[in-house]
């Protein structure tokens, strides 16, 4: 596998050999210095272009990154999907190669780079043939960091958990594991998810994230909490299910109450415990029940 500052030379050769690539930048993880690196991290490079027309008529220019696996175009296929898309504008390849490296390259006109340069501050200048690049902060994830809720949005939230649960107990009642499992991860993990930001926010002065989809969650919660969230994963089984459930109200009820004391917010005691005894109630009931009560 072709290493880190191979694939910098490489991308950056490439572009200085070029006359039309004007200047270089770099987003995403590699540009995150709190991030640990490894393997899988994705080169997320902007080249700005005099114009893309002659990148996308002929596009065997892709094949000087590498032997490749697969590429996908996201532009092309919104566009056959009936999306407006403007490729003059700016054009996107995503590309997986032989060796594992990837690389998320985008092709931006002088304009889509003036429209955005700068805004996500995971940004890093790579190079400036004609000083096009505006000046800009140092790079920092500070975008992507926790922010504090709202009474709003911890109510918003909380309810939300214990209504949608509902949901995911009569699917799994009736039978409907696709719709028990989504309805689950769609809305009660979501919560969870959401909740458990707040809590390991507030823990760290909100100076932190926890990734996308929460991939650093296991870094930030005590070995306690994390082994109790690796119980709200189950397999097909409804007896699993159940037991994730509420292994999952569990997790969530501790740290929505802690998140409550923290902000001055109020718990809503009266929904978990009127759910519980409905979950309860409905894991109880046999399959061919005519009546909740």
């Amino acid at each position: 596998m072709r290493t880190e500052q191979e694939m910098f030379d490489l991308l950056l050769t490439t572009a200085q050999h070029d006359e039309r690539i004007r200047a270089v930048y770099l987003n995403g993880s590699r540009a995150n210095p709190h991030v640990a690196k490894d393997m899988f991290q994705d080169f997320d490079i902007v080249y700005v272009v005099t114009e893309t027309p002659s990148f996308l008529e002929d596009d065997k220019w892709i094949h000087l990154f590498g032997d490749l696996l697969m590429v996908q175009e996201p532009d092309l296929l919104d566009k056959g999907l009936g999306l407006d898309k403007n490729f003059a504008y700016s054009y996107t390849y995503l590309m997986l190669f032989t060796d594992g490296n990837r690389i998320d390259l985008r092709l931006l006109s002088t304009q889509a780079m003036l429209d955005e340069y700068g805004k996500d501050k995971l940004t890093v200048p790579l190079l400036d043939k004609d000083q096009l690049l505006p000046p800009i902060s140092p790079t920092s994830d500070c975008d992507y960091h926790i922010s504090p809720p709202t009474k709003g949005q911890f109510d918003s939230c909380t309810n939300d958990f214990w209504w949608c649960l509902q949901n995911v107990a009569k699917g799994i009642w009736r039978d409907e594991l696709p719709y028990a499992k989504q309805m689950f991860e769609d809305t009660t993990r979501h919560a969870l998810h959401q909740m458990l930001n707040w809590w390991i926010g507030q823990q760290h002065h909100f100076q932190l994230s926890t990734g996308k989809m929460g991939k650093y969650l296991k870094n930030y919660l005590p070995e306690n909490y994390w082994a109790l969230y690796k119980k709200t994963y189950a397999d097909a089984d409804y007896d699993h299910m159940w037991s994730a459930i509420f292994a999952t109200c569990t997790l969530f009820r501790s740290i929505a109450k802690d998140v409550a004391h923290h902000f001055h917010f109020s718990y809503p005691h009266k929904d978990d415990a009127n759910m519980t005894v409905y979950l309860k109630h409905v894991q109880m009931l046999p399959r061919d029940a005519k009546s909740i009560l």
